[in-house]
């Protein structure tokens, strides 16, 4: 934990696991891996710690150096790219095992137990961000828009009283939207409907009817009149289908 910049301790997170699985039907637990000088034992340490909990849902995934951060201007030396991939592979059967289902790329759940939330934003659904720092994404009958309200608090307070809460207002172009439906809805071990990409987008799966035959090719994905999945190699490699989809 102090390698990572957290100011509470082991017992703490553990006290904090124990009360959430005490006084809610629902929660959640984050788990990182590849951590500096993080071993393949310890990582396996880590997630039956987390088992012991009987979390509904967890979330579990490698530690990535993030642009403009202290990480980032000063980088550990993590464990090297085969050992992560080895530790991936360990947790998922850990998880399985203990009948965990792996719905999305980095989120595993009991029977059940998907965040109802999360998925909305898989699926590529519209949300309303109130507050300092919020966004928000609305489809209207003509086009789509992604809104950031004003981020100091004080700031938000003063343009919400002037009815001027968004700081920032973008519409998302119509070549875009394809991708993004699709760097949300490939997320997902079940896929999607065609249907589904028609009513977020309002285009015509035909749209990306070339790229998807490709990456169906390149063993990618699964093409089929009802549904729309990654594959394992799918999964595992996903920038790289998803790089089927881009746009000049």
């Amino acid at each position: 934990l102090k390698a990572l910049g957290r100011i509470h301790g082991s017992a703490e997170a553990r006290r904090a696991a124990q009360l959430a699985g005490d006084h809610f039907e629902r929660f959640n637990l984050d788990l990182m891996y590849g951590l500096p000088g993080q071993t393949h034992a310890q990582a396996l340490t880590d997630i039956d710690t987390a088992l012991s909990f009987s979390p509904p849902h967890l979330s579990c995934y490698q530690l990535t150096l993030e642009p403009n951060t202290r990480f980032a201007a000063f980088p550990p030396e993590l464990p090297e790219g085969d050992i992560c991939a080895d530790m991936q592979d360990a947790l998922e059967a850990r998880l399985a095992a203990a009948g965990y289902i792996n719905y999305e790329t980095s989120a595993f759940a009991q029977a059940g137990r998907q965040c109802l939330h999360n998925l909305n934003y898989w699926h590529f659904g519209d949300y309303l961000g109130i507050g300092a720092g919020a966004h928000s994404k609305l489809t209207l009958h003509d086009r789509v828009l992604r809104q950031m309200r004003h981020k100091h608090p004080k700031a938000y307070l003063e343009n919400v009283r002037a009815g001027t809460p968004v700081q920032e207002e973008n519409q998302v172009s119509a070549a875009s939207l394809p991708f993004e439906f699709m760097m949300n809805a490939l997320r997902l071990a079940d896929g999607f409907a065609p249907s589904l990409f028609e009513l977020r987008t309002a285009q015509p799966i035909s749209t990306i009817l070339g790229p998807l035959r490709q990456a169906e090719a390149d063993g990618l994905l699964t093409l089929g009149p009802e549904k729309i999945a990654p594959t394992a190699k799918g999964r595992r490699f996903l920038n790289v289908l998803l790089e089927r989809f881009l746009t000049d």
